[in-house]
């Protein structure tokens, strides 16, 4: 596994379990359910998952993973620069001058604050 491979997969995953938590879908995805959702074999993303736990990324929950502070951290920044361009005004949402422009980090706050406050 090359350091580029495993930076490129990492992002992958803290994204994805960000996701899946955000939108209430599960803390603690089995390798079986994030194998299927990133399309990866699940021989090859436990290999993966198993560094990120070692890394502190994610910490084993039963049968499952889940973000630590820090994957949870790196998770909400890494969705925020992916889905930056899509995460901007609709209509009821924020606008030009809003906060959360000033950066990712910013920007994933909002939409979870957002998220949060429409799932409730």
């Amino acid at each position: 596994m090359g350091e580029l491979d495993a930076l490129r997969v990492r992002e992958e995953v803290l994204q994805a379990m960000y996701w899946i938590r955000s939108e209430g879908f599960g803390d603690a995805p089995g390798i079986g359910e994030l194998a299927r959702f990133l399309a990866v074999p699940k021989e090859t993303l436990t290999v993966y998952l198993e560094r990120f736990v070692a890394e502190g990324y994610l910490e084993r929950v039963g049968d499952g993973f889940s973000l630590t502070e820090l994957g949870a951290e790196l998770g909400k920044r890494t969705f925020a620069e992916e889905f930056a361009g899509l995460t901007g005004q609709a209509h009821g949402e924020c606008d030009d001058d809003c906060w959360c422009h000033e950066s990712p980090e910013e920007a994933a706050r909002c939409l979870e604050e957002r998220t949060h406050t429409h799932a409730h």
